[in-house]
């Protein structure tokens, strides 16, 4: 075993020098060490420093419309709950009873108070207990002492974020500039119109990547969207936790190639170069989201151990063109284009993480399509090392 910084448990022997290749000037940087798709310790180590620290993503804000409404995650082993109270405010709560630390909810719905199951033991929307039945005998039992342990969660531009740090950085320098490279598009008000979940037998980080990249196009997607896609720009110099690169294209991102005569309205208000392609963003660590001319398209990625993720299909729109006349009878030309190419994708991830479990797979290189993977990956082992 060998050392890491910042409190973050030990990195197996050879990991830290394998990952300090991923932080080399870009054109020179290797690709993650295959056992980081795949191995439990480090899946345990990668837990701690990039789940349980800093800010991770959960979703846009407005899939909890209303107060009560709840979606339970878990977020590097620790179960959380996320749910809207009675003034409105969006709340992240310990998913874990104050009793005997039964798991309170599950799954996604709405409630007027959160009650585990196994005592009745019953929390209010701010995380009172509000209920205790039977602790009456017990003596010095105060409610006021046993309410959910609340974690810190921000809104910004539409997303919700979560820290589980009891002291976590500042969110606005977690996120750097990308309030200024986005602001061609109106992110706080395009409404979610589809939330569609889904697992995949793959490691997390692979779905994710797989987003961010344009090599695999003609290769995975020569008949579906491939066709659309020019070479994307030069990667973005940002500063912030994420990455970003802009690709103009032919027709719309947001629909297969045979469809693209079926174009909703442009968002209103987009103008420029914007209009002529799609913005990739990867947020680190797990949301991925694409702005094109007329839509927002996105997945939330959740790791389920180190062989499967937790995925959400997320797609929004403006409010005018969800009130248009052709919405209805032409969303499901773009539901249907994402539907495609994720399936595309998913059958070459399973393949991938087949090969990745290899011991003999070793460190690869990057493309000049792959930027973003890149910049992920130096993120990545900086979190791990201790140093980013």
């Amino acid at each position: 075993m060998s050392g890491s910084a910042a409190g973050l448990p030990c990195l197996p022997e050879g990991l830290a020098d394998d990952l300090a290749r991923c932080r080399v000037r870009a054109g020179e940087a290797a690709t993650l060490p295959p056992a980081c798709y795949h191995d439990p310790e480090i899946h345990a180590i990668e837990a701690e420093a990039v789940f349980r620290r800093g800010w991770v993503g959960v979703g846009r804000s407005d899939t909890w419309p209303s107060s009560g409404d709840y979606r339970t995650f878990d977020m590097g082993g620790v179960p959380v709950v996320v749910v809207r109270d009675e003034d409105g405010r969006l709340r992240a709560y310990n998913n874990s009873c104050s009793h005997r630390s039964a798991q309170i909810l599950e799954g996604e719905g709405h409630c007027t108070r959160m009650r585990c199951r196994f005592h009745f033991w019953t929390y209010a929307l701010d995380g009172r207990l509000v209920g205790a039945p039977s602790m009456q005998r017990t003596p010095g039992f105060d409610p006021a002492g046993h309410g959910l342990t609340e974690f810190a969660l921000v809104e910004r531009l539409g997303f919700a974020f979560v820290s589980l740090e009891e002291d976590p950085p500042d969110v606005d320098a977690w996120l750097g500039d990308f309030p200024d490279l986005h602001a061609d598009w109106p992110l706080e008000e395009v409404v979610t119109t589809r939330r569609r979940e889904f697992t995949v037998d793959c490691n997390w980080k692979a779905f994710a990547e797989v987003f961010n990249e344009y090599y695999h196009l003609p290769y995975v997607h020569p008949d579906s969207i491939n066709g659309t896609y020019d070479d994307p720009d030069e990667p973005e110099v940002v500063d912030g936790a994420y990455a970003s690169h802009f690709g103009t294209t032919q027709g719309t991102g947001a629909l297969l190639d045979d469809t693209q005569d079926r174009a909703l309205p442009p968002i209103p208000g987009l103008a420029g170069r914007p209009t002529t392609g799609v913005r990739y963003t990867w947020l680190f660590p797990n949301l991925v989201v694409a702005l094109g001319v007329e839509a927002l398209w996105m997945y939330e990625v959740y790791p389920d151990g180190p062989d499967r993720c937790r995925c959400a299909q997320v797609v929004a729109f403006p409010p005018a063109t969800i009130d248009g006349e052709d919405f209805a009878d032409r969303i499901d030309d773009y539901y249907g284009r994402f539907d495609a190419a994720l399936a595309e994708d998913i059958a070459m991830l399973v393949q991938q993480h087949a090969g990745l479990r290899s011991p003999h797979a070793r460190q690869g290189r990057y493309s000049y399509l792959e930027p973003s993977v890149a910049a992920f990956a130096d993120w990545y082992a900086g979190r791990l090392l201790g140093t980013g």
